[in-house]
């Protein structure tokens, strides 16, 4: 072994911060965010910069400070289950795990203020919300109900409220309001098939994901029935908004869910990343399909 190779790191290697902030976690919010903008119903073509920016905002910025914050809270847990992640790794050294959190928090809150008051201050309640759900001594990830339910509102609710609210200057209607918090209460089960990957972890830190209280087999059967009801409300949503082609349309997807959910209750702890790859992007699909239901009605 070279001498190289025995002595600790001074600065990041740059290929493990991009890690660090995992890009594969920006696409839910940024796709939130673009579904709250189509659903403002305002014209999209000469408000492309804010759409855009609020994109840029809600993944790789909030989102990519959420999960390096995520990740110097989880340090130790990491050690346990994913030694080989950046900061474990010793790829990300000494405190720069923080650094780059917290430098990532005051980016976000600047960018955040390019987007007007109604962008700022959701930007301000997603870093509190990233925060809250990682550092001690809050730490809402410890429990299966609430730390899920944080990040699916976080994740889904949040964003698409801020893409609505950002194009109308004002709060968005009523129906833009169910209909996001019902995808980000159906979230909670998408975050709870996200936490399978850690039991070993978690079990060891006191983490008490629904897994680890559970079992997969019940926690895959809670996640799933929650997103399925989520889904469900909205199709009811739908029609009695007078959206039934739409309604119809979520309804097929939601079918297709089903069909992969009995693939997952199989093997739930093996196919919980299948179905983060064929089940949640039905879902996503049913999302936009709402959203521009919900442009029809202006």
């Amino acid at each position: 072994m070279t001498v190289s190779a025995l002595t600790p790191r001074r600065y990041p290697e740059p290929r493990a911060m991009l890690r660090l902030i995992k890009p594969i976690t920006w696409f839910p919010p940024i796709w939130a965010y673009l579904c709250g903008s189509v659903s403002a119903g305002v014209p999209l073509g000469g408000n492309w910069p804010l759409v855009l920016l609020g994109m840029i905002l809600s993944g790789p910025i909030v989102c990519g400070m959420s999960q390096a914050a995520n990740d110097w809270c989880d340090r130790h847990v990491d050690a346990v289950n994913e030694p080989d992640r950046p900061i474990p790794s010793g790829r990300i050294p000494g405190r720069w795990g923080l650094w780059i959190a917290l430098a990532m928090t005051g980016l976000s809150l600047g960018v955040g203020s390019l987007l007007g008051v109604w962008g700022f201050w959701a930007t301000v309640a997603g870093v509190i919300a990233a925060w809250a759900y990682s550092a001690e001594p809050v730490r809402l990830k410890r429990s299966g109900w609430w730390g899920p339910g944080l990040v699916g509102l976080s994740y889904e609710g949040l964003p698409w409220f801020t893409g609505a609210a950002v194009l109308l200057g004002a709060a968005p209607r009523f129906e833009v309001v169910v209909v996001a918090l019902l995808y980000a209460l159906g979230a909670h089960g998408i975050m709870t098939l996200n936490d399978f990957k850690a039991l070993e972890g978690d079990r060891q830190h006191g983490v008490r994901s629904l897994p680890v209280v559970l079992g997969p087999e019940v926690a895959a059967r809670i996640a799933c029935t929650v997103m399925a009801m989520a889904q469900a409300l909205v199709v009811a949503f739908l029609f009695v908004l007078g959206k039934p082609w739409h309604g119809l349309a979520v309804t097929l997807l939601l079918l297709a869910q089903f069909a992969a959910m009995r693939v997952l209750f199989r093997d739930p702890k093996g196919k919980a990343p299948w179905y983060n790859g064929t089940g949640v992007v039905l879902y996503v699909t049913g999302m936009m399909v709402s959203a521009f239901a919900l442009r029809g009605l202006v």
